[in-house]
């Protein structure tokens, strides 16, 4: 079988967010942390990481922090 290829780190999404507002690194940062606190229990299921952004739920309280 196929290795899964791994996807782009946070830091290197968020400087790719950046360059395509044309903001600063810091507001690319904010993007990609707001766009994580949006994702819905499916994709947080697929893609785990998603939760270790602060303000992304883990469980059904998912408004909660932590």
């Amino acid at each position: 079988m196929a290795k899964a290829k791994k996807g782009m780190g946070f830091n290197k999404a968020a400087a790719s967010a950046a360059k395509g507002a044309g903001v600063s690194l810091e507001r690319g940062k904010a993007i990609i942390a707001a766009s994580a606190q949006k994702a819905s229990a499916k994709a947080k299921k697929k893609n785990p990481n998603l939760t270790k952004v602060a303000g992304v739920g883990k469980r059904k309280g998912a408004g909660q922090k932590g």
